[in-house]
Formats: C-alpha cells, sequence, structure tokens
C-alpha cells in the first residue's frame, strides 16, 4: 500500500517564492537592456566626473583647493567606471548565452550572477551621477580656498649683513613681549625696509599664534584709502562695490574682520602719524594684547606721534660688516686680481660710512675694476666730488634727498646745508653752529637768547630726523654719505640759489684760486694747512668764510676783506700755532655780524673794528695775548663771548676768564 503526502502552502510563501523566482528571472531578462544602459550611463558620470575635473584644475590655480567630498567623489567615480567597464567588455559572452528570446539561459547560474552585478552597478552610476551634480558643479562651490599662509613671502637682498643682532631683538620683542606698537627709525639707505622685510618673510620660518601679517608702504604720501586696500586685499575685502565704500564704512569692515583675530601690521616708511582708528585696525593696548604693529621712519619723532611702545634704532654697519658687505658685492676675484687692491679697497668701504646702501651700490659699480689704477681713482673721486660716482647721484643721494624735502620749512633746510662746511667726520659744537645761522640770518627770533632757542630746537629737529648725529651732549656731526648729499644739493642742485665752494679737510697748503670764488655765497677753507692768503679775492655775494683750524696760518694780506660787501659770518678760530694780526681794510665789512678769532693768537684788534656797526657777535674765547679791548671798540649792541658765556657789552670795565673790558 502506498503513502501518500500532502503538501499544504500558504498564499503569502507562494507569492514571495514566486516573486524571488521572478526577480532572479529579471536579472537575466533585463541583462541586455542593462548592459546598454550601463554604457549609457557610464558615458554620462565620465562627462560629469570631466567638468568637476575642469573646475577643480581652474581653482587650484587660483591658489583653491578642491573640497575633501569632491576627492571622494572623483576616487568613487574612478572606481566605479573600472569595475563598469569590465562588466560591458564581458557582456557579449553573457549574452551568447541567453535563450528563448533573452528571457532564459543556457547557464542560469552564471547569467544570473551576471546580471545581478550588472544591476548593481548601474544603479551605483546613477546614484553618483545623482551625487555629482554639486550644487551645478559652480567653480565656486567646487572648490575651497586653501589656507592662505600668515604672511606673505617678499623679496630680498641675497646678501644680508649685519642685521641677525637687531632681527632677533625685534622679533623677540614682537613675540614674547607685550609691546603693541614697535618703531624702527634710521637715515635713509640704512636697511630699515631690509630689517622689516626679514621679520615678514620670518613668520613664514617660524611657527607663530599670530593668523595674519599685513604689509603695507605707506611712504611720503599718505592716503588712508591706499593703506585700506592693502589690508582689504589681504583679508579678502575686495571687490568695485567694496572700494567704492567710504573711509569710515572700510573702516567698520576692516575692523570687524580683525577684531577677532591676531595679526601683525607691518608699516612700511611712514613720515608722519598714522591714524590706526580710522583705517580699521584694532589698536594693541591692555585691551588688545593680541594685535601688534611694527613700522619703519627716518624721524624718531614719529615714534612719539605713534605712541610706541619700543623703538630701535637701526644704525650703520660697524666696519668689520660694513667690510664684509662691501666685499661681497666687489666680489673674490675683483679684490683678489691685484696685491694693492685689497687695501684701496678698504679705502672706498670706509668712505661708504658704514651705509648699506652706499656700500652696495659702489661695491656693484667697482665689481669688475681690476687695476689698481681704476681703485686710486675711486678715491680720488669719493673724496674730491662724490657726486661724480656712479650710481651715487642717480641712487643714493635722491633717496636720502627725501629727508632734506621733508623738512618742515626752507629755514631748516638751509640750516641742514650749512653743516657741510665743516669737514667730514668733524665734531661741531652746537653753540657754534648756532652762532653761524644768527650771523646768516636764518633764525627769526629778534632776542639773543630767542634765536638761540630756535637754533637748539632746529639741532633737535635734524638730530631726529637722522640728518646729524648727536656724538655727546654739546656736539653733532654729519654723516659722510649725508654731508655728501648735503654738498650734493648745495653745489650741484641748488648751485644758483647755494652757491657753496667746500674745501673743508682737504690737506691744501694754498688756498683755491681766487677767481673760483666770485660767484661763491658760502666759502670753506677750514681744517687745511694754507699758510698765506696773499691775493685780493673780489666776491660781492660772500655771506660766509670759514677759515678755522688752519694752524699754519700767518699772513692775511691787507684789503683782503674789502671786496667782501656782503660778508656776514667770518670764523678764523683754532689758527693757533702762530702769531697773527687780522688785516687792514676790515673795516669794509659793513655787513659783518659773527666774528670769530676764538683760540687764536691775536697780539691787538685794529681800531677799524669800531666801524662793524652790524657786529652782533665776537667771540673771544680763549684768544691769548689779547690781555684788553678798548670799549670803544666794540658797540653796544655786540655780545662778546671770553670763557664761556656771551655778554652784552656795556662802556664799563669787567672781567671774565683773564681779559679785560
Amino acid at each position: 500500500m502506498g503513502s501518500i503526502f500532502q503538501i499544504t502552502c500558504d498564499g503569502t510563501i507562494f507569492n514571495r517564492c514566486l516573486d524571488c523566482f521572478l526577480g532572479k528571472a529579471a536579472y537575466i531578462s533585463n541583462l541586455q537592456d542593462n548592459l546598454v544602459a550601463l554604457e549609457t550611463e557610464l558615458r554620462k558620470l565620465i562627462a560629469a566626473k570631466n567638468d568637476v575635473m575642469t573646475a577643480v584644475v581652474n581653482a587650484e590655480r587660483q591658489q583653491m583647493r578642491r573640497l575633501d567630498q569632491v576627492q571622494v567623489w572623483v576616487s568613487r567615480a574612478d572606481a566605479v567606471k573600472t569595475e563598469a567597464d569590465e562588466l560591458i567588455r564581458g557582456g557579449s559572452q553573457e549574452i551568447e548565452k541567453l535563450c528563448l528570446r533573452g528571457f532564459c539561459s543556457r547557464n542560469c547560474t552564471s547569467s544570473y550572477k551576471f546580471g545581478k552585478q550588472v544591476a548593481k552597478k548601474l544603479r551605483a552610476v546613477e546614484t553618483l551621477i545623482a551625487e555629482g551634480v554639486f550644487e551645478a558643479v559652480a567653480a565656486e562651490v567646487v572648490p575651497e580656498r586653501a589656507p592662505e599662509p600668515v604672511a606673505d613671502e617678499r623679496p630680498t637682498e641675497r646678501t644680508v649683513v649685519g642685521l641677525q643682532s637687531q632681527l632677533e631683538q625685534v622679533w623677540t620683542c614682537l613675540v614674547e613681549e607685550s609691546a603693541g606698537i614697535i618703531g624702527l627709525y634710521g637715515m635713509g639707505g640704512v636697511g630699515k625696509t631690509t630689517l622689516l622685510t626679514h621679520i615678514n618673510n620670518k613668520f613664514l620660518e617660524s611657527p607663530t599664534n599670530f593668523d595674519c601679517v599685513i604689509w603695507v608702504v605707506v611712504s611720503k604720501d599718505l592716503r588712508l584709502e591706499k593703506i585700506q586696500e592693502d589690508i582689504g586685499k589681504k583679508i579678502g575685502l575686495v571687490g568695485d562695490s567694496w572700494k567704492s565704500r567710504s573711509v569710515e564704512e572700510k573702516a567698520l569692515d576692516i575692523f570687524r574682520s580683525l577684531r577677532e583675530k591676531r595679526i601683525v601690521l607691518l608699516l612700511d616708511d611712514i613720515w608722519e602719524r598714522v591714524d590706526l582708528t580710522k583705517v580699521g585696525v584694532p589698536l594693541p593696548g591692555p585691551q588688545n594684547t593680541t594685535s601688534k604693529v611694527v613700522f619703519t621712519t627716518r624721524l624718531i619723532d614719529v615714534c612719539g606721534s605713534m605712541e610706541a611702545d619700543r623703538k630701535f634704532k637701526v644704525a650703520c654697519l660697524s666696519e668689520k660688516d660694513a667690510w664684509e658687505l662691501f666685499r661681497k658685492k666687489v666680489g673674490e676675484e675683483t679684490i683678489g686680481s691685484h696685491h694693492d687692491i685689497v687695501e684701496l679697497a678698504q679705502t672706498v668701504a670706509k668712505e661708504c660710512g658704514g651705509l648699506p646702501l652706499a656700500l652696495i651700490t659702489i661695491g656693484r659699480a667697482m665689481a669688475y675694476k681690476k687695476t689698481a689704477e681704476e681703485w686710486r681713482h675711486a678715491v680720488e673721486i669719493l673724496r674730491r666730488s662724490a657726486s661724480e660716482f656712479a650710481g651715487l647721484g642717480k641712487e643714493v643721494y635722491p633717496l636720502l634727498k627725501f629727508s632734506y624735502d621733508s623738512l618742515q620749512n626752507k629755514t631748516i633746510r638751509s640750516c641742514f646745508l650749512y653743516c657741510c662746511l665743516y669737514p667730514e667726520d668733524y665734531g661741531i659744537l652746537k653753540w657754534d653752529l648756532i652762532d653761524g645761522w644768527i650771523g646768516e640770518g636764518f633764525l627769526e627770533e629778534s632776542d639773543r637768547f630767542g634765536a638761540e632757542n630756535q637754533g637748539y630746537y632746529i639741532v633737535g629737529t635734524l638730530v631726529h630726523a637722522c640728518l646729524l648725529e648727536e656724538i655727546e651732549d654739546d656736539k653733532v656731526k654729519m654723516h659722510d654719505v649725508v654731508r655728501d648729499m648735503a654738498l650734493w644739493i648745495a653745489c650741484e642742485i641748488e648751485k644758483e640759489k647755494r652757491n657753496f665752494l667746500v674745501c673743508a679737510g682737504a690737506g691744501l697748503k694754498e688756498a683755491p684760486d681766487v677767481k673760483r670764488w666770485e660767484n661763491v655765497r658760502r666759502l670753506s677753507l677750514m681744517q687745511n694747512q694754507i699758510e698765506t692768503l696773499s691775493e685780493v679775492p673780489a666776491c660781492p655775494h660772500l655771506h660766509t668764510l670759514f677759515l678755522a683750524s688752519n694752524n699754519s696760518l700767518q699772513r692775511i694780506t691787507d684789503g683782503f676783506f674789502q671786496f667782501m660787501p656782503s660778508l656776514k659770518v667770518f670764523k678764523m678760530s683754532n689758527c693757533g700755532n702762530l702769531i697773527l694780526e687780522l688785516p687792514f681794510g676790515m673795516s669794509k665789512l659793513g655787513s659783518l655780524e659773527l666774528l670769530d678769532i676764538s683760540h687764536t693768537y691775536i697780539q691787538e684788534l685794529p681800531q677799524e673794528l669800531k666801524l662793524l656797526v652790524n657786529l652782533k657777535c665776537l667771540n673771544l674765547r680763549w684768544t691769548s695775548e689779547l690781555n684788553k679791548i678798548p670799549p670803544q671798540l666794540i658797540s653796544n649792541s655786540c655780545w662778546v663771548l671770553a670763557g664761556s658765556i656771551f655778554m652784552k657789552h656795556q662802556k664799563t670795565a669787567f672781567y671774565l676768564a683773564g681779559v679785560k673790558f
């Protein structure tokens, strides 16, 4: 007897099984259509990827970087393309296995697995296409700006000498100390901008907590709008609409952008106070210790007006560093080309007074001068008329002249040029210089004390402008290159107005031909070895004559002064080794206001002195052998210096430092 089995099937289970069978069958029946669709969609994906990559490449050329999500999508697209290409290549073999018009296969298992892979890859391609739209794949959406460097690297000289120590000092002050505003001051051409450039570039080498370093060149023509535009470029405030906003509106935008950031603002070459609040820069101070300002200037007064917490003087190079810089600019090939050149080159380098700009300019000019004769000629030119040397009149002096042009008024400019009458490296007594200014009539005060005060104010102004150097409390000097620049202005640039003839410290034994004196206004023969002045010059325009420090001077011919009707200042101090007499004919000096015969052997003053009605200052300090001056020789309005102070002469006898009046 057989067994009968009865199977019952729930309707739900049957439907699921049917769906599963039909689904698997669909992978086979749809295989051909899916392969065609996969090829079509893959072409779309490749086109989308190419569009994305074009936008990315264009953006990266603008210093932007691709978004991370874009990079992931591109990687996925590449992987899917590789897999899809492999399926498409194998598709023809699987299609050949199909039968019954594609509804069945001679190898159902193989066709099912392959069809399933094709369908899955098709869905992956469609998904990538949908994801890769990236809001129309616009360039401004696909890329993202790369992190900006803290500072923009700036070019600088290949050879930098003597700045390292000062760079470290300023850097320590900048990143470790609480100073918010730092001033770097010094004369033109000394290396202030070079130092500031190295500070800027050091932010790229040394990690700090600062977010942004901004460089702005200010220069003589101060314009707040230009400073704002330079800051705006660095912090992303650009475009015509922003540029058209007012200074006040821009200041608010800059302030909002910078107030939460740690910034360093580098201002190069400022000549007056920059109002940072009007620019929009958050002021460093007790409430803002995260911002710093560093500026360069030629004027120490600007350090005060900028309320600098620290100031550093950028000084000329030491003799050792100056020689090293000069040697590098000339080159070892030239230095070693002749055994005399080393010593001559050291002499030339010393003529530059440690000023980097002069050392670089002259060093380059001498780089291929390989004969001793050429170097001797260079020494002669630099000592006789430095402005004739290649490069100085075109590169060095015009840069230094900015300081001269920036002096407040004509009076101070005249006082500055007057300083070049003194010899090179000469320590000028302040009161001696002011005497000359008073005698020339440069100073506007009506009384002696007021004029002296104005004179000391002007001396301070020139020191603060780095046009004079204070070497002692009572002495100043001119840097050699600044003096050469002053001579260049007085003798060449403003020759008709100034007309100087300066042979101070030239080692002369004879005075220059008096024909050269004819149109001169100011003549200096100081510090020479002139023995006699035997000719009578005709110089109707001469205002100042310096004969001081001619220790060999024995005689001045009578009548020497008779054709000098405009002479106001005559200095013959420190001519003390020989007994002298002042020449007859001094009565012709009707305009003379200052007569300085201090430290000079004079036996007797000529009676003609009483005719000098305009004489306002007579310097007799330590005038040996002059024991008595008859009161009637000196005008009541004349101030006499004997010993250490000026006294207004009265027609009564008195004693000062052993000199009886």
